[in-house]
């Protein structure tokens, strides 16, 4: 079940606060995103790219890419009066893969951030929510250059479950970002009353 506490910071002492995971492929967006819905600094945990990573990290398609993410990114947005989302950024590399599970505990659902150029990187991603059960979109970055594929061809490509959200998106873009992140909490929402009503029947 998602983590929730009361947030008397502002003053409003009923407070809902969800833990939301960011997740995807090396390069995908995943830092960009945060850092654009989030109402405050960013916490980042990136470092530069060295020549010692070469061998491991795959930067074909992102050879602008300089930093990357070693632990996690954390931002926080309210989505209404009362509903916050406190979001947390994964690592997109394979050695760091075991901070996952860490951070999952807790978490009312997940964004799959995704790049058509490099869509098989999302895969671990994918296979990693469904596997836990853990309600999650599919948000389709959608960069300068990518092939134009709507939702229903993301979705058969990723072999997604049915109903699984896939939303385009520009990671760049705050009101964007935002709706992603609305349209997830409406699906989790959703999926968890459904798990909650199969329980009791």
């Amino acid at each position: 079940m998602a983590s929730q506490h009361s947030d008397t910071t502002d003053g409003d002492t009923g407070a809902l606060a969800l833990k939301i995971l960011v997740a995807g492929g090396f390069g995908v967006g995943k830092t960009t995103l945060v850092g654009a819905v989030s109402e405050i600094k960013p916490l980042r945990t990136e470092e530069l790219l060295s020549e010692a990573g070469q061998s491991v990290d795959d930067t074909g398609g992102v050879d602008q890419k300089v930093t990357t993410t070693v632990a996690m990114d954390f931002g926080r947005i309210t989505i209404r009066s009362g509903l916050s989302l406190y979001l947390f950024g994964t690592p997109g590399q394979d050695r760091f893969w075991f901070l996952w599970d860490e951070l999952a505990q807790g978490a009312l659902g997940a964004v799959v951030l995704a790049d058509t150029r490099r869509l098989q990187d999302c895969f671990p991603a994918v296979d990693f929510f469904e596997h836990r059960h853990i309600p999650f979109v599919v948000a389709v970055n959608c960069f300068t250059g990518a092939g134009a594929y709507g939702p229903d061809d993301v979705s058969r490509a990723l072999d997604l479950d049915q109903g699984t959200p896939v939303v385009l998106c520009d990671a760049r873009d705050r009101a964007s970002g935002k709706e992603v992140l609305i349209r997830l909490v409406e699906y989790a929402g959703r999926m968890h009353t459904a798990r909650l009503l199969d329980s009791v029947s």
